[in-house]
């Protein structure tokens, strides 16, 4: 194996490759979190969610021993991720069309996504409720592709270049799929800030 030696993960991909599970396992801790929030914001249902990491975790263990080192781990892991959720929306899609009663309910309730300081102003939580529920129809408005970007992009903080990576495209792709979303957002968005 030639994992990049610029990887940070490089000693416990190494581990994990020769069989140590607890390498995999710290492996699995470390990005779980930043792959939740990529998932969740993609598929906006928590089962939905839960149930794809833990086969894209699964694939990821399974593949492991042909991790070459091309890229990150990081990289490698995202784009499993990645690929196996815009694969999981397509099938959703062509199984039925999305319906808000799929987005969770409890993303207003979720302290990664509210403003904590709203509760003592309801009419400032109202709207920041209202906001949100806006936010999250847009998103799931957009196409797959658009979806991904704008997740790890404006969610995740991800650099161009990373996504580009990620998803196997330009980083003008990344780009152009990033202004062309961030447009249908505005529209969706539009009468909103106008209140």
């Amino acid at each position: 194996m030639a994992v990049k030696a610029n990887d940070p993960d490089q000693e416990l991909v190494r581990r994990a490759q020769e069989g140590d599970t607890q390498a995999f396992d710290d492996l699995v801790i470390k990005y779980s979190r930043k792959l939740y929030g990529l998932v969740y914001n993609m598929t906006s249902n928590k089962e939905d969610t839960h149930d794809l990491l833990q086969e894209i975790f699964a694939k990821a263990y399974r593949s492991l021993r042909h991790f070459r080192g091309k890229s990150t781990f990081y990289t490698w892991i995202y784009s499993i991720a990645t690929n196996m959720t815009l694969n999981f929306l397509k099938k959703r899609g062509r199984r039925r069309g999305l319906s808000l009663d799929d987005v969770d309910s409890g993303i207003q309730n979720d302290t990664s996504f509210v403003d904590q300081g709203h509760r003592a102003n309801p009419r400032r939580q109202s709207n920041i409720h209202e906001l949100q529920k806006r936010l999250n129809e847009a998103l799931q408005a957009l196409s797959e592709d658009h979806r991904a970007v704008v997740t790890m992009f404006d969610i995740q903080g991800m650099p161009h270049a990373e996504i580009s990576k990620i998803l196997g495209v330009s980083e003008g792709t990344v780009r152009s799929r990033l202004y062309y979303a961030h447009k249908q957002l505005q529209g969706h968005l539009e009468d909103f800030w106008k209140r």
